[in-house]
């Protein structure tokens, strides 16, 4: 596997000719239209923006269509505008952005083709990351997890290959999927749109892409200044949280059938990064089915799309797909879906040891102090009750109760055993209080 430092992904390279974007000369074109028609520029410089191209390639898009009479100059504007020559659209180009328009509401970043995008996709891939064992620790840092976890965690990691991730609730699945999003550290490139067979597909959702960083050219120079092409955005790499919502349309293409344009599923939007399905077992869809619709993607590191045309087409699948389960993987799959999620990595409950440890974290935290009266209470009181069996929710969850009884209360914030009591009885419902 060709590995690469955390910090070494090549950026894509901005176009320096309109040759080099290979898309469609009139999907540019009527881009372009549609943009100044929608946002009323004038200046290249703030065409080039909205576009996200270089200005010289920009330029070369507006004297193309100059010569096609549906752009023309208004002059030379004010010194304050960098001495830009303005531009308009002729009355036949108003004509042609409104036609396009009607064909297709898609105006502003050029998109990327497909074909380039799987180029980028290679040089940023997830698969192309080594993680060592401090990067992770460091990253698990507000966690206390036992060694042998990270034994088995590290190398699925840095494998980039499916996790599943069972045992009981509570006991940090989601927090442990976080954590190894924050172990990879680096930033990679999302393009804002891409395009297949003439159809406009946005991938960039700044809901899921973080910490975007964005280029511009100096107005004052034709010179190209962007070190990256800025049809993309510098970002973190994705982590796309899913849970009992998840349906398989979820996993589609979505067309918007005012707009006429499509956007990308989860699964694309988090090329690059982590696709979680948390509370596996928890969606209206059997757990079996939506493995199923990832079989092609976790063996071939590809998906399949469709078009409204019922035209199917490759995409990279280059995620790191974690499910997280509080059932047993065998009750809810059969031995050929298990054999296709790489790791299985059981995440139990902490030590008597570990809990204390979580405990007094938290305690500190919230600014509770600690008090080894109480502490004895609950753990020769209350834990024998439940078997002795601790999870990592149950600290957050007693010192919250005994920090909001305080507050009611008008009492500084403290730990006694009654007070335990009564964190206590929040904790459980018995058996016998549940109405049949």
């Amino acid at each position: 596997m060709n590995m690469q430092p955390a910090q070494g992904v090549q950026p894509p390279p901005p176009p320096h000719r309109i040759e080099e974007m290979k898309l469609p000369v009139v999907m540019m074109r009527d881009i372009l239209l549609k943009t100044i028609f929608r946002k009323n520029l004038e200046l290249v410089s703030e065409i080039a923006e909205a576009i996200c191209l270089p200005r010289a390639v920009t330029q070369e898009l507006v004297d193309m269509c100059r010569e096609q009479k549906l752009v023309e100059a208004t002059g030379t504007l004010s010194a304050t505008a960098g001495s830009e020559m303005g531009y308009q659209l002729t009355e036949a180009g108003k004509a042609r952005a409104l036609d396009a328009l009607s064909q297709s509401e898609y105006f502003g970043a050029m998109p990327v083709p497909l074909d380039v995008y799987r180029e980028q996709v290679a040089r940023q891939s997830i698969r192309n990351i080594q993680i060592t064992r401090d990067e992770l620790t460091r990253a698990m840092g507000h966690l206390i997890l036992p060694n042998d976890l990270l034994d088995h965690l590290g190398p699925a990691v840095s494998a980039g290959r499916s996790i599943l991730m069972y045992g009981p609730p509570g006991n940090g699945k989601s927090s442990i999927s976080n954590g190894i999003r924050a172990a990879m550290g680096d930033k990679i490139y999302i393009p804002r749109a891409i395009e297949y067979s003439g159809q406009v597909i946005t991938v960039y959702d700044p809901i899921v892409h973080s910490a975007a960083e964005r280029e511009t050219d100096d107005p004052n120079s034709l010179r190209r200044r962007r070190t990256f092409d800025s049809r993309y955005v510098r970002c973190e790499r994705p982590n796309v949280v899913t849970g009992g919502e998840l349906t398989l349309e979820m996993l589609d293409l979505v067309y918007n059938p005012t707009a006429r344009t499509y956007q990308a599923p989860l699964q694309l939007k988090s090329t690059g990064g982590i696709f979680i399905v948390d509370d596996l077992g928890r969606q209206t869809e059997p757990p079996q089915n939506l493995v199923n619709r990832w079989i092609v993607p976790l063996e071939e590191n590809k998906d399949i799309l469709a078009l409204q045309s019922g035209e199917k087409f490759e995409v990279p699948f280059d995620t790191l797909v974690i499910f997280s389960t509080n059932f047993h993987p065998n009750k809810i799959f059969d031995k050929a879906a298990l054999r296709r999620i790489f790791f299985k990595i059981k995440v139990d409950g902490p030590s008597q040891e570990d809990f204390l440890k979580i405990f007094a974290m938290v305690a500190k935290k919230k600014g509770m102090p600690l008090d080894e009266s109480a502490l004895v209470h609950l753990l020769q009181n209350k834990y024998p009750d439940i078997d002795n069996v601790y999870a990592n929710y149950q600290p957050v969850f007693l010192i919250d109760q005994m920090i909001s009884i305080c507050e009611f209360e008008g009492l500084p914030y403290q730990m006694t055993p009654e007070l335990i009591d009564r964190a206590w009885a929040n904790l459980f419902v018995r058996e016998e209080e549940i109405v049949r």
